[in-house]
């Protein structure tokens, strides 16, 4: 099930946090069970994930050892896990129904959408090369649709274009890690690993490094957002994703561990100090300005 993925889907607070409802428990809760629901739903993906790709994962270096590539987890095990936890995610948006009164129809709507994109790329889409990482990103933009939706908050362009601008940079940088593993040990993670060299992914690294940072420093400077949030030095913040970026390049280029984004914020006390910056800074600048 995969429970430190689950950190993807705190994506889906952004809205509230953004909007400046973090501590109205009015949309705190239903971005809650938003949360809940997306965890679940994506531990089912992982399930599904590992059961269709067993074969392949016995010859990868690392994911030889998940629980159905390894044999510690048989595959009707897993099929029965995938289906509980995907009930359990529905029943949950059911429940959450119930005790607030109006259906959560926009919740499942994003909920079925994610789990049949999802579906669709473990079964043939991640063998396409550009198409696997376009839905990667896609899949990051949907929680936080999911969290506007549930707590009632019109989304600004500003906070779509950006997270998937990020979100797709990251899961370019991972498939240069597929790349690397592909020359070192010549295991291929997937088919569409033939459509991508180093240099390639390199110059995309770099492009879609600016395009994020650029789009984020509008945002911040932005007369709509200045005049919304009443504060004209947002633009502070920039100087934390700058560096956070900056930096996640140096371990994709230099130390060759871009393999995982959830594992590097776990680990990477440097990306987990601009992290926080920016969440504190953030939080003075529209919370206590």
């Amino acid at each position: 099930m995969r429970p430190h993925q689950w950190l993807k889907n705190l994506f889906v607070f952004a809205p509230l946090f953004f909007d400046r409802h973090a501590a109205d428990w009015h949309y705190v809760w239903p971005c809650i069970v938003a949360f809940l629901a997306f965890c679940l739903a994506a531990s089912g993906i992982y399930c599904f994930n590992d059961i269709h790709d067993a074969e392949a994962d016995r010859l990868h270096p690392v994911k030889r050892r998940r629980p159905v590539a390894s044999g510690a987890v048989s595959k009707r095990a897993a099929y029965a896990t995938m289906g509980a936890v995907w009930c359990a995610a529905f029943l949950l948006t059911a429940l959450a129904s119930v005790y607030s009164g109006s259906p959560q129809r926009g919740l499942i709507g994003t909920l079925l959408l994610y789990i049949v994109m999802n579906v669709a790329y473990c079964v043939r889409l991640k063998q396409i090369a550009l198409l696997d990482v376009f839905i990667i990103a896609t899949g990051f933009v949907l929680r936080v649709v999911a969290g506007g939706l549930v707590a009632g908050i019109t989304l600004s362009h500003w906070m779509v274009l950006t997270t998937f601008l990020l979100a797709l940079f990251l899961a370019v940088a991972k498939r240069r890690d597929d790349v690397v593993i592909r020359e070192t040990s010549g295991v291929k993670a997937r088919k569409s690993v033939d459509r991508y060299n180093k240099f390639f992914l390199g110059v995309a690294i770099g492009v879609l490094g600016s395009i994020t940072i650029m789009c984020y420093i509008l945002y911040t400077v932005s007369i709509e957002v200045v005049e919304r949030i009443g504060s004209r030095y947002l633009y502070a913040t920039s100087v934390f994703v700058l560096a956070g970026i900056l930096r996640y390049m140096q371990l994709t280029f230099v130390d060759q561990e871009s393999g995982s984004p959830t594992n590097v914020l776990l680990h990477d006390h440097f990306i987990q100090t601009c992290l926080v910056a920016w969440i504190a800074t953030f939080t003075m600048i529209l919370y206590f300005s």
